[in-house]
């Protein structure tokens, strides 16, 4: 399994390139895009054509060539084959089979996104990948990936990048998100902002909305134990004042109307507007 570049040929490990260029076959997602790669590369392979429309019954005549003693490598059309892409059905056949299976680890999309988000408060991600493209799938999987609190990884295509980032806007404005278009590219771009900001930065440039698309959605902070304690019925009256209200005056009203501590309910919207103002051991008064 060889990842390849997903901009920069420069990015090609020495390694892919060496295992390339000793395998019997290579089997791709795109059989144009890998003879683009290995011409660039000098190299001439028997190309085999495997991708999500194909992968079952392409895998058979991988491991049919790898059950005659042969090697084959497998590529995506850019990055870690498997992550978002086909891959992962040739890879359990292979080794039902009984054969070894070797990554060749090299660029990936998600992890070069994630090195530049300075994501202070994440420990660990969790990788989404594209959402569901419509109704009420997407729905459900973007209320899953902002209910958790953790780093989340997503990828997105340009014509559905504005849709995306106005209903992160409208569901949780204040999570901070860095955005990643065309990474690696002529015209890489990353910025990160509050999800509110989003809808805006995307507008004022159209080619802002255009290529391939990596979202972090920043980890929330911890919620200490305190506010963790409050009741639903608080923590709604909390989240439908933070909508309408600047967090101080919104935590002081949540207080008179539900009689929760303040310092508690401050804590709360801390996290739940993504650490956005200075956290203290001690509510404003």
């Amino acid at each position: 399994m060889v990842a390849t570049p997903i901009g920069n040929l420069a990015d090609l490990t020495l390694r892919a390139v060496h295992v390339l260029g000793r395998v019997d076959a290579v089997a791709c997602e795109d059989t144009r895009m890998a003879a683009q790669l290995l011409r660039h590369l000098g190299l001439q392979r028997p190309l085999l054509a495997l991708h999500e429309h194909n992968e079952r019954a392409a895998a058979a005549a991988v491991l049919a060539r790898l059950a005659q003693g042969e090697s084959v490598a497998y590529v995506s059309d850019a990055g870690t084959p498997a992550v978002s892409d086909p891959g992962a059905v040739l890879v359990a056949q292979a080794v039902a089979a009984g054969h070894k299976v070797v990554p060749i680890p090299g660029p990936s999309s998600a992890l070069a996104a994630l090195s530049v988000a300075g994501d202070t408060a994440g420990a660990g991600f969790r990788f989404v990948g594209f959402l569901p493209p419509k109704g009420g799938e997407r729905r459900a999987a973007l209320v899953v990936a902002l209910a958790d609190a953790a780093t989340q990884v997503l990828f997105e295509a340009p014509h559905r990048i504005t849709a995306l980032v106005a209903e992160l806007a409208a569901a949780a404005p204040e999570r901070r998100v860095t955005l990643a278009r065309e990474l690696t590219k002529q015209f890489e771009t990353i910025v990160t902002l509050p999800a509110a900001d989003l809808p805006r930065w995307l507008a004022e440039d159209d080619n802002r909305q255009r290529g391939e698309f990596v979202l972090v959605l920043h980890a929330l902070p911890a919620v200490p134990a305190a506010a963790e304690a409050l009741s639903p019925a608080t923590l709604h009256t909390l989240r439908v004042l933070l909508r309408e209200l600047p967090l101080k005056q919104a935590v002081a009203l949540a207080a008179e109307i539900t009689g929760a501590p303040r310092n508690a309910l401050y804590q709360r919207a801390l996290a739940e507007r993504g650490g956005s103002e200075p956290a203290s051991t001690e509510a404003p008064a």
